[in-house]
């Protein structure tokens, strides 16, 4: 492992099938025509993607940003005004002891409206937790301060593994009922202009399926771009379906590792102390941008690095960065093809993010939330005799199905494989006339490996 401040020592450290072919084929299960009360057999397809009812918006009682921010984010996104929670935090220090953030996090947890899935924080400080070692505020917020989070060994003065989050690549919709994890994000805006200007950002991205491009960089800075084989074979992965772009800079010109001039810009992700040119860059509203270093998430200065706030400035709508030395683990940061996965098939700006970093507990999490470019519209039909099944959400290489109830045996009447960037539009017959019941089938969302029911018919 590699530590990433310059100031410390160096220490070494496929494609949407469905039988019968095609994109949108179906197989047939069992012989049924479809006649009688087959054709009234319908089920409402998982939806994806949190909704403004979901997150409870936390607000420094007193502080004249963070109230005025609460507020236009409650105005613009529609979210219940009983989701404003109001506590007491001391805004004009940068750290918060983990003693008293234990006392907050009891206050917002009390508060916090039945149902809550996640937490947006409208200060701009405290950004993180000080124990034995340290945990951004939002990592802190999600898991309460744990040392086994930000497991700093001090014995030997390296950076270590940590406890791994259960949202991590997971298939879950509804983040505290699925995996009991409220995932949390700071709003980052300095001012109100600021904040309201990224509000604005992210309720422009909704649904807008942009047709931006994403910039996977690889630099000369060898100890930060280390997530690069994560970066190079996703352009091709992707294919059409998404325009990604992998720059291998590695032998340099040093001046040519930060984009210049680049429009549309969907997606960042680079390993850089700081990251020039971010002026030059125009953003698509949604955008999400980070840079693999050690201290971006030490707020407001960035600790001597580029602080995840300049993202935000500069147009991107949510950003990551860690708040104590994490060393280069790439566990610990944002991992591309994880990120751009979740958010393509219609994850949330805060879900994408947090189903992407594998041990978060050193970050913080930046942006506005709710931002979702690629929301999934899910629905199921019957048309012209069939099962007409349209989504977006379906895991690539994961298996899912139709099947019918008959008796007390279930039968399939169709399978689907998600492949990247392709949508489902599949059909399916309908069950024989006996059918009682119909469900969908498809990975569990506190573990995908495993099958389980996302939709039945009642």
């Amino acid at each position: 492992m590699r530590r990433l401040n310059p100031s410390l020592p160096l220490l070494l450290l496929p494609f949407l099938t469905a039988c019968g072919g095609g994109g949108g084929g179906a197989s047939g299960g069992d012989d049924g025509g479809g006649a009688g009360i087959g054709k009234t057999l319908t089920l409402s397809l998982p939806a994806t993607g949190l909704v403004p009812a979901d997150l409870a918006v936390i607000v420094a009682e007193g502080d004249a940003l963070s109230e005025a921010a609460g507020a236009a984010y409650l105005a613009t996104r529609g979210v219940p005004a009983g989701n404003l929670v109001r506590v007491r935090v001391n805004t004009a220090s940068d750290t918060i002891s983990a003693a008293d953030f234990a006392l907050l996090k009891s206050d917002i947890d009390a508060k916090l409206p039945p149902g809550t899935q996640a937490t947006l924080l409208t200060w701009t400080a405290p950004s993180r937790v000080v124990g034995a070692c340290r945990m951004g505020i939002t990592s802190a917020m999600a898991f309460g301060f744990d040392e086994r989070y930000c497991n700093v060994n001090p014995a030997t003065n390296a950076c270590a593994t940590t406890l791994a989050s259960p949202l991590y690549d997971s298939e879950a919709r509804r983040p505290q009922a699925d995996v009991q994890l409220r995932p949390s994000m700071l709003l980052g805006a300095g001012t109100l202009a600021a904040a309201q200007a990224l509000i604005n950002r992210g309720v422009a991205a909704d649904a807008s399926r942009p047709a931006g491009e994403g910039w996977l960089v690889r630099t000369t800075d060898a100890n930060r771009a280390v997530r690069w084989e994560d970066f190079s074979g996703l352009p091709a992965a992707w294919g059409s379906a998404l325009a990604l772009n992998y720059v291998d800079n590695s032998a340099g010109p040093a001046n040519a590792d930060a984009l210049s001039g680049k429009s549309g810009v969907l997606f960042y992700l680079t390993g850089l102390v700081n990251v020039g040119n971010l002026a030059t860059l125009q953003f698509r509203p949604g955008a999400l941008a980070d840079t693999l270093t050690s201290t971006g998430g030490v707020l407001p200065s960035g600790g001597g690095q580029m602080p995840i706030t300049a993202w935000l400035e500069a147009g991107a709508t949510a950003s990551y960065g860690t708040v104590e030395e994490p060393c280069n683990l790439p566990q610990k940061f944002s991992r591309a093809s994880v990120l751009i996965d979740h958010y393509w098939r219609g994850a949330t700006a805060i879900e994408a993010y947090w189903k992407a970093v594998q041990w978060p507990g050193q970050g913080l999490f930046v942006g506005e939330p709710l931002a979702q470019p690629f929301r999934d519209t899910p629905s199921f039909a019957i048309v012209a005799g069939e099962y007409r099944i349209k989504t977006r959400s379906l895991r690539p290489g994961s298996r899912y199905s139709l099947q019918y109830l008959q008796g007390s045996a279930w039968t399939t009447l169709a399978s689907f494989t998600g492949v990247r960037g392709q949508p489902l539009d599949g059909r399916a017959p309908l069950p024989p006339a006996a059918a009682t019941r119909i469900r969908w089938q498809g990975p569990c969302t506190d573990n995908a490996t495993n099958n389980c029911t996302l939709a039945q018919s009642i």
